[in-house]
Formats: structure tokens, C-alpha cells, sequence
């Protein structure tokens, strides 16, 4: 065995334990968004564990352990003088509050797919073939919209389309659209909220998440302006729409150029193809921080099997960049490609025939 610098050895083993003790973290923060544990919370009052049993009408002994660990990770405020917990305002954004545009406690179904999947990624490693994503288990669908719905209604009317020339406008005016790949249409009833005189079209290929969007729009008030069918990027109805749009899905289409044709084919004459993507440099060295951290976890589990598992499966993953992604859409038969706009997490991209 070579011999290890121990200093360095102390330093991994350090890091190894906080991820262990976030890895812990992740199922306990399931448990408290699935029992309502955080949202009993909300309200910032200091409560006792026993306080907390009786409101959920949970088991104390297991209510104390949990509020303990949640402590321990400083997802919950401890206070020692009463032996109580609160949510401060903060806290209650990440994990009680759903319309936050910090509410994170979807993201935890992702990751639960990631460990629940696990044994079909690695037969994907070893075999070279794809795991769709309708093989994966039900909380990936669930979890990705919770994940990404905060984030949407932070920056998609206010700062994403203002960002495309020209189609907050015609969005206002009374505009035909087409979201690509809307799993459970949260990207869809946004804007279909915003912009009462538009029509806009949610497609996606898998069946359950159409009819999860059906009744989510039936819900939002918003189903005679946002209807869902079932459909592929490369054969949903070219029907001269003013924009179609793409949100964090070209990076798993396997055939992302012939996806991009069918836009082409799809948009009427001064039509855009709006593309959000996940954020990344072209660079790996660029991306080895903790956005790229959890987005290339993400793209191991998810994004590139999903693509493998495709015609052409192309294999872009979800840290692709600028660079890769610019070729995919020039391939695709567009002139006109630009970065309109960016968050930490996203970058949205413009482009025309």
C-alpha cells in the first residue's frame, strides 16, 4: 500500500463525514416534508417535542430524535434554556414553504431516486445501455417539479423571458406556445398565469406526468389556456408557435440536433426556441465546485442514462456548456444563438432560424 500523506488522509476523512452526516440529513429533511413536520413549523413559534407530537399527532420519541438531528445539521433553530426547536424565517423558506424561491425540500425525492435507482444505473454501466426516464422510480417525477417549480416562479416572468427579444410582447398581446418536455407543466402554468392571453401547449412523452399536469392546471385556474398532450420533442405538432421552449430537458433528449429540427420546423417565421439549461462552464476544471457537484450527480443517475437510452443517444449531460450546447442548436439549422440570461443554477439561452 502506498503510503498516504496524513494530513490529506484527515482532511478526506473529515470531509467524508459531513457528507455521511448530510447523506443522513437528506432522508431525515424526506421524513419532515412527508409527515408535515416542517410546515407545523412555519410559523416560528418555539415548541417542545412533545408540542410538536401533539400538533402532527406524531410519537414524541420519534418526533425528539428527529428534531435533534435536524439541529445537529442546523436545518431547524435548538434553543437549550426551554429545550425547543423552531423554524426562523430562513429555515422555513428551504423547507415548509413550497412557493419560496428557496424551497429545497423537493430536491430530496431526486436524490431518494438516485439510491432507489441505483441498481439499474450500475447494470447501465456495465451493459452501456440507458435508463429511461420513465423506468425510474415515481418520486424522480414528483421530486424534479418541486425542484425546479421555485425556481421558475423566481425568474421566468420576471427575468428569463424579459431576457428574450421581443416575446414578453407578443406573450402580453396574445401568443401560441409550446413547452417541450413539461413533465408535470410547472414551467407551463407559470406562464400560463402570467400571460392570460397566450395559449400555450405542454408536451412530454411520459403518459403520468401529462395527467399530473392536466389536473396541476385544473388546479392553478389556468386549463383552457394550458392543455398537455403526450408527445416527443421530435413529433409534437408543428403548429407555427410564436415560442417554443425547452426547459432543463435537451440535455437528456438523446437526439438533441433532431429535436432541435422539429423546433425549426415548428416555429412560425419570427418564432423563438427559448432553451434553459443547467448551469455550466465548457471547461470540467470550471465545474468542479457545488453546483457541479450535485448537477453531475444528478447527470450520473439521471440526465445521461436517460439519453443513452434514445435514438443517436448523443449523451450531452447535464454539465454540457455553452460550447456544446451552441453546436447542438447550429446543427439543428439555427442561425442565431445566444446566452440571454444566467442564475447560479441555470443558464437561458435564445435562438433563431
Amino acid at each position: 500500500m502506498r503510503e498516504p500523506n496524513h494530513d490529506r488522509l484527515n482532511e478526506l476523512v473529515g470531509r467524508l463525514v459531513n457528507d455521511l452526516g448530510s447523506a443522513m440529513s437528506g432522508a431525515s429533511v424526506l421524513l419532515g416534508d412527508r409527515l408535515g413536520l416542517y410546515k407545523a413549523m412555519a410559523d416560528g413559534e418555539v415548541m417542545t417535542s412533545a408540542e410538536l407530537a401533539k400538533k402532527t399527532g406524531l410519537h414524541e420519541r420519534y418526533v425528539r430524535e428527529w428534531l435533534s438531528g435536524q439541529a445537529a445539521a442546523g436545518y431547524i433553530d435548538y434553543h437549550p434554556e426551554k429545550n425547543a426547536f423552531s423554524l426562523s424565517p430562513e429555515q422555513a423558506m428551504a423547507f415548509a414553504i413550497e412557493d419560496s424561491p428557496a424551497f429545497f425540500a423537493g430536491a430530496f425525492d431526486v436524490v431518494q431516486s438516485a439510491y432507489l435507482d441505483e441498481p439499474k444505473v450500475a447494470e447501465a454501466f456495465r451493459t452501456g445501455k440507458g435508463v429511461g426516464w420513465h423506468e425510474h422510480s415515481k418520486c424522480l417525477f414528483s421530486g424534479t417539479e418541486r425542484f425546479f417549480r421555485p425556481g421558475y416562479n423566481a425568474n421566468l416572468v420576471p427575468s428569463w423571458i424579459p431576457a428574450i427579444d421581443g416575446i414578453e410582447a407578443k406573450l402580453k398581446a396574445g401568443a401560441k406556445v409550446a413547452d417541450v418536455g413539461c413533465g408535470h407543466g410547472a414551467s407551463t402554468i407559470v406562464m400560463a398565469k402570467a400571460y392570460p392571453n397566450s395559449q400555450f401547449f405542454g408536451f412530454d412523452y411520459h403518459m403520468p406526468s401529462i395527467e399530473r399536469a392536466k389536473k396541476l392546471a385544473s388546479e392553478a385556474g389556468v386549463s383552457e389556456r394550458a392543455t398537455f398532450a403526450q408527445a416527443t420533442a421530435k413529433d409534437f405538432p408543428a403548429d407555427g408557435y410564436d415560442l417554443v421552449a425547452f426547459f432543463d430537458c435537451l440535455h437528456d433528449m438523446g437526439d438533441p440536433v433532431g429535436a432541435g429540427k422539429h423546433v425549426k420546423e415548428a416555429l412560425s417565421k419570427d418564432g423563438v426556441w427559448m432553451i434553459v439549461e443547467p448551469f455550466a462552464h465548457d471547461e470540467l476544471k470550471d465545474n468542479l465546485n457545488p453546483v457541479g457537484r450535485v448537477y453531475y450527480g444528478a447527470s450520473t443517475f439521471i440526465c445521461t442514462p436517460a439519453s443513452l437510452s434514445q435514438e443517436v443517444a448523443l449523451g450531452l449531460g447535464a454539465q454540457a456548456g455553452e460550447r456544446r450546447l451552441r453546436k447542438v442548436v447550429t446543427d439543428a439549422g439555427f442561425s442565431h444563438f445566444r446566452r440571454a440570461t444566467e442564475t447560479p443554477f441555470n443558464m437561458v439561452f435564445e435562438a433563431r432560424a
